[in-house]
């Protein structure tokens, strides 16, 4: 059942004759509760979905200290010790630290998958690329054909070339991924990422649509591949293209699962069409619905920025008060070691309070908060493509300011993404916007 659990994690395909994940936790915790790998496996899944915190799961926080005191308690090898703490730093925001700990176990054992992934995800949290690439790095010529879910490595692998920019070694491994497995969900989103970094409209349109009966059965990263999959008709300037896959796909999968990828990517992917002027009705509240219980985690910055998306979205502003004053109310309390509530003062305020700003057509304000910490952002994790939002908000507050030099911000700006991604019809829109306002000015 550990296996059946692993495999299920790094393919991200809830194996359903197995009952899925939830199942076979539940299978392992009743064929022997003080198997200490056991409690490492649940709690390691339950920590890294980032949608609960010891801090406010008593529940959670109980598992996290049953499984230290079973490891104390019992022989356990050097490597269970370091799984156990690992997670027991990550429990208490030392995300850093509980990275290294992974390390520690990939030297000695670099087809330790349960390490790796969880390095690898932590990583992504922490925005941190070349130590998500080079952790893969380190132990890929370790991982022969012969050893189950050798092929997953690339797709691994290829995720971090991408976000380092190493588009065509990434491409590589992610096809040869798929020539091994077609239904490897997370090459197919690696490829997905190369192609919107490119801005190889065509190629990221054509290759979703070739393949989504290969990947839409991966009911962990479907909704996020969708995700992608629209982001392409949104830079095409098809947005009823974007919001039928939304409505098809999208938010029925995150009312079902209710995932914080999901819902992440829900936010993001409204939010995106409402800066493109776009009316989205009442899609907000059903949103709101699932992130307003989640208004008080401050797991991840990355999060509490999409939360405030659908509070402000629905306009509910009771939900956009208690994110906003129970997230300084935290940060008055000793963060300690806690990695996150570290970048709330100089990243996370900054930009929680724009997106308030903007709601309120204050974009000056706006945008003297965002673009002094916008190179900086990559700490509070996500991908390139994720954190365009950010990108894409900035650029919308400086056109929408009454100040003469963040005007001319917004055509620099501007001039700038035309630079690094060519021919990108949303570039030209924002271009055509930024002509027309401000020949109005």
């Amino acid at each position: 059942m550990f296996d059946a659990t692993l495999t299920q994690y790094a393919t991200w395909k809830n194996d359903q004759s197995l009952g899925g994940i939830e199942g076979c936790l539940s299978k392992l915790k009743a064929a022997d509760p003080n198997f200490i790998m056991g409690h490492v496996i649940t709690n390691g899944l339950n920590l890294i979905g980032t949608g609960s915190s010891v801090r406010l799961d008593k529940e959670l926080d109980s598992a996290v200290k049953t499984m230290v005191a079973l490891s104390q308690s019992q022989p356990v090898t050097e490597r269970e010790k370091l799984h156990v703490s690992a997670l027991e730093l990550f429990a208490s925001g030392q995300l850093p630290k509980a990275c290294d700990t992974w390390e520690q176990i990939l030297q000695n054992h670099p087809t330790d998958l349960l390490a790796l992934k969880l390095a690898h995800d932590t990583y992504f949290y922490l925005g941190q690329q070349t130590q998500m690439r080079d952790s893969v790095a380190r132990v890929y010529s370790h991982w022969t054909p012969d050893i189950p879910l050798s092929s997953y490595l690339k797709g691994l692998y290829a995720f971090g070339l991408v976000e380092t920019n190493f588009y065509d070694r990434a491409e590589k491994l992610a096809y040869e991924a798929l020539a091994i497995n077609q239904t490897d969900a997370w090459s197919v989103h690696a490829i997905a990422h190369i192609n919107e970094m490119r801005g190889d409209l065509k190629s990221g349109l054509a290759f979703m649509k070739q393949t989504e009966n290969n990947w839409k059965g991966s009911d962990m990263l479907a909704c996020h591949n969708y995700w992608h999959w629209a982001l392409n008709f949104i830079e095409k300037g098809d947005y009823e293209a974007a919001l039928t896959i939304y409505d098809a796909h999208i938010a029925p999968r995150c009312q079902l699962n209710g995932s914080m990828l999901d819902v992440v990517d829900n936010c993001s992917m409204l939010y995106r069409l409402q800066l493109e002027g776009v009316k989205v009705g009442d899609r907000w509240k059903a949103v709101n619905q699932l992130t307003r219980k989640h208004a008080k985690d401050h797991t991840l910055i990355f999060n509490d920025a999409h939360i405030l998306m659908a509070s402000l979205g629905a306009q509910d502003q009771q939900t956009t008060q208690e994110l906003l004053k129970s997230l300084q109310e935290l940060c008055c309390v000793a963060p300690g070691e806690d990695h996150e509530l570290s970048l709330v003062p100089k990243l996370g305020l900054p930009l929680l309070q724009a997106f308030v700003e903007f709601e309120t057509n204050n974009y000056d304000k706006a945008v003297e908060l965002l673009y002094p910490v916008r190179y900086q952002l990559v700490e509070i994790g996500g991908s390139d493509a994720q954190r365009d939002v950010f990108a894409q908000f900035l650029i919308h507050a400086a056109l929408n300011c009454k100040s003469k030099a963040n005007q001319k911000l917004a055509r620099c700006l501007l001039m700038e993404r035309d630079e690094l991604k060519p021919d990108s019809p949303l570039t030209e829109r924002l271009i055509r916007k930024a002509t027309a306002i401000h020949a109005l000015g």
